[in-house]
């Protein structure tokens, strides 16, 4: 005759068989699976100056990276080795030493870093006087429990950590274009900020129209995203900001989401172009997102430039066809070494940089419109 099964021993059954039913099925509203592939071929992007500044050396900067992962060197230590290359050349006028100050003649620089293993990120915002913020960015994440560090503080913690912090990061060309600018700013300089964005937008079309300054390098930035034979996935993006910037700007470069995002599972993105665009709508990490439920590269590049049209209202921001008046550009990687290099505009000879097995080389970007941004 069958024993009575007293009410704690059915509670525990049905506890038991819940749990073992769960194993075999998803939880809800879990998030698809992302394959990890058990080797990956190692890849390099970058921003197209990713494939052109040497700074008196060897290799560019994606060259640079490629070269020490396969070394074995962690990846995100490759990366910033190859980013210093731009940060240290007086020749790139967008990074680092010699990038075009702000509006009172100040060069103050932005950078961050993501490390996907570690799960670990850093960022220096508005540093002055230290050549490679990049590097400043990963002791912020190597030895502080933030990820993010401003202005005087940053280059205070940049000085106790041992970076040498000078007093003036302008070479003679910067110097010269900033001058050039202020020249034609002094009349209107500083009124209300309508008059004074237009007057400053006025000032440098002139400047570009010229041929003083390079279009190109009015936002400028680097951003460098790499992936090993392991899978392991890291990113860094580093800029000087917009060209004679109201003191203080903080554009998307040092902010995590916006101007670069790493989740080591899915992939890296990163940007350059118009960084209050990316900040608005957090575009890294919306490709990111879009990546991790099976999106391909570009695919959620595009997406995130599409969000940005939708999202620009402002008069003073669109051009004659009701679209942006400004470029912003996507470089995607994703874990199984798939990449894109997306823009808002298709302009003449758009590329982003890129080195593998097979060398290095400069790939044409896609592009959600046609024509400029001025149309």
């Amino acid at each position: 005759m069958r024993s009575k099964i007293t009410r704690r021993e059915f509670v525990k059954a049905g506890a038991a068989a819940g749990m073992a039913a769960a194993a075999g099925r998803p939880l809800f509203g879990q998030a698809p699976a992302v394959p990890t592939p058990k080797t990956v071929k190692p890849v390099v992007i970058a921003s197209a100056n990713g494939n052109r500044f040497k700074n008196g050396g060897p290799r560019t900067c994606v060259q640079e990276v490629f070269e020490r992962i396969l070394r074995g060197e962690d990846v995100l230590d490759a990366v910033i080795a190859g980013v210093n290359i731009l940060e240290l050349d007086p020749e790139e006028d967008s990074v680092g030493y010699g990038g075009l100050p702000n509006a009172e003649g100040v060069v103050q620089l932005d950078a961050s870093v993501m490390h996907g293993p570690k799960k670990r990120a850093g960022a220096v915002a508005a540093l002055e006087g230290v050549r490679t913020p990049s590097l400043v960015a990963k002791a912020v994440m190597d030895l502080t429990d933030h990820h993010l560090l401003a202005g005087r503080d940053a280059q205070g913690f940049a000085r106790r950590m041992g970076f040498k912090v000078e007093d003036d990061l302008n070479t003679d060309h910067s110097r010269k274009l900033w001058l050039e600018w202020k020249r034609r700013m002094d009349p209107e300089h500083y009124l209300d900020p309508e008059k004074r964005a237009e007057a400053a937008r006025r000032a440098r079309e002139q400047m570009v129209a010229e041929g003083l300054l390079d279009p190109r390098r009015l936002y400028g930035t680097i951003n460098c995203d790499a992936i090993n034979a392991r899978g392991e996935i890291c990113g860094a993006t580093s800029t000087s900001g917009l060209a004679w910037k109201i003191p203080g700007r903080v554009g998307d470069s040092p902010i995590l989401g916006a101007g670069l995002y790493v989740d080591g599972e899915v992939g890296a993105a990163g940007s350059t172009g118009r960084g209050e665009a990316n900040l608005f709508n957090l575009s890294s990490f919306l490709i990111v997102d879009l990546m991790r439920r099976g999106t391909h590269p570009k695919d959620a590049a595009v997406e995130a430039l599409r969000r940005i049209r939708a999202s620009t209202m402002e008069r003073r921001l669109l051009n004659s066809k009701g679209n942006p008046n400004f470029q912003v550009k996507f470089y995607v990687l994703d874990r199984r070494g798939e990449h894109a290099g997306v823009a808002l505009y298709g302009e003449p000879e758009l590329v982003y940089a890129v080195c593998a097995e097979s060398g290095a080389q400069n790939l044409p970007m896609e592009a959600l419109l046609h024509g400029s941004p001025k149309d």
